[in-house]
C-alpha cells in the first residue's frame, strides 16, 4: 500500500510493469482488443488492498459476463497510472480523486468512470489514521504545530486530509512541517523518532499499531463524512471513442465493488494473490468501504480544501470529471 494516495507529478513515468491476471500481447498496445464478443482492456492498478474488488470481480466472472477480459498491470501509484491512461498504454486506471483533479486542472484529459474506494466514516476505525508513537506527549492534531509529520506525497490528498484534521482541532496547518515518506517506511521512521507523527494507511497502519502506536485523528473523516478517496478512470478520448466499453467496465466494476463490500473474508483471501501482505497481517487490517457510487458532496469538500491549499492550477470542473 506504498502509494495509495500518490500524487500526480509533472513528467511522471510508468514505474513497475509486472503483469498480473490475464495477459494479451497480441500487438494491441494502446488499443482494446476484441475477440469472440469479448473485449480485452488494459487496466493500470496499484497492488494494494483497495483494488481487491477488481481481482475478486475477475475471479467471479463479473467482467466476463459484461463482455470484458482484463489485462492488469501494476504500477507504484496514480502518478504513474495517469499518464499511462492518457497515452493509451492503458484503457483504464486507478487513482485518488485529488490526483485526478490536479490532472484536470493542468488540462490533462482524464474522466472518472466508476467509484474506487471510500473512507469507512468511522473515527478510530478507518483505513487511514494520523498516528504517534507509543508514549508520545502529542494527544491532538492541534499539537502538531512545529512538529514533523510524514505523508506519502506532498501537496496531495494526504496533506489536505492532515491539514483538515489540524484545522478541525483548532490548530494552524501552515505551521506543520510535512515530510514526504513512503507508507511502508513510516512505521520504522516513527518508532525511531525521525518524525513526530505519520498519516498512514493499511497495512502499514497495522504495523504501527503493533509497535504500540496511538491514533490521534482520522484525517479522511475530517475532510468529509464517507469521503470518496479514489476512482477508476479513463481518458476523455477513449470515453468518446468507446462509450460501450466504458459502460461495460463501469457496470462490471460496480458489481464487483458491491460484492467486495459484502464479502470481507473473500476480499482478504484475494489480496494474498496479488500482494506480499501476510495473511496474519491482513486479519488486522481495517478494510475501506467500496460503495458502487461516488459521494459527490465529499468530493466537493475535497476540491474546496485543495483549492485553499493551492493544489490546482485552475478550478477543477467536477461536472466534466465525474461520471
Amino acid at each position: 500500500m506504498r502509494r495509495l494516495l500518490s500524487g500526480l507529478t509533472a513528467g511522471a513515468i510508468l514505474l513497475a510493469t509486472a503483469a498480473c491476471g490475464s495477459s494479451d500481447d497480441s500487438g494491441t498496445s494502446g488499443k482494446a482488443a476484441s475477440s469472440g464478443g469479448i473485449t480485452t482492456v488494459k487496466l493500470g492498478l496499484i497492488p494494494i488492498v483497495d483494488v481487491a474488488p477488481v481481482y475478486l470481480g475477475q475471479k467471479k466472472g463479473f467482467y466476463e459476463k459484461h463482455g470484458l477480459k482484463l489485462t492488469i498491470t501494476t504500477a507504484q501509484g496514480g502518478a504513474a497510472i495517469v499518464p499511462g491512461v492518457v497515452s493509451g498504454q492503458f484503457q483504464f486506471g486507478f487513482s485518488n480523486v485529488t490526483s485526478l483533479m490536479v490532472a484536470q486542472s493542468n488540462n490533462v484529459p482524464v474522466k472518472a468512470v466508476v467509484n474506487g474506494i471510500a473512507s469507512t466514516g468511522v473515527r478510530g476505525k478507518d483505513f487511514n489514521a494520523l498516528m504517534v508513537k507509543k508514549g508520545s506527549a502529542l494527544k491532538s492534531p492541534r499539537e502538531l504545530e512545529g512538529k514533523k509529520v510524514a505523508i506519502n506525497t506532498l501537496k496531495n490528498i494526504n496533506e489536505t486530509a492532515v491539514r483538515a484534521a489540524v484545522r478541525t482541532a483548532g490548530g494552524d496547518p501552515d505551521k506543520v512541517r510535512f515530510v514526504e515518506l513512503a507508507f511502508d517506511q513510516m512505521p520504522a521512521a516513527l518508532d525511531q523518532g525521525q518524525v513526530d507523527a505519520v498519516s498512514v494507511v493499511e497495512p502499514a497502519q497495522a504495523t504501527v499499531r503493533s509497535q504500540g502506536g496511538v491514533e490521534i485523528a482520522s484525517p479522511l473523516i475530517d475532510v468529509a463524512p464517507d469521503l470518496t478517496v479514489a476512482m477508476y478512470f479513463t481518458s476523455r478520448q477513449y470515453e468518446q471513442q468507446h462509450p460501450d466499453v466504458v459502460k461495460k467496465f463501469r457496470e462490471a466494476t460496480a458489481e464487483s465493488l458491491a460484492y467486495a463490500d459484502s464479502h470481507p473474508d473473500e476480499v482478504r483471501a484475494i489480496v494474498t494473490s496479488y500482494t506480499k501482505i501476510p495473511a496474519a497481517v491482513l486479519e488486522q487490517v481495517t478494510l475501506p468501504k467500496w460503495p458502487a457510487e461516488a459521494n459527490r458532496a465529499s468530493i466537493e469538500s475535497l476540491r474546496k480544501l485543495g483549492q485553499e491549499d493551492g493544489l490546482f492550477k485552475t478550478e477543477p470542473d467536477l461536472d466534466k470529471l465525474l461520471p
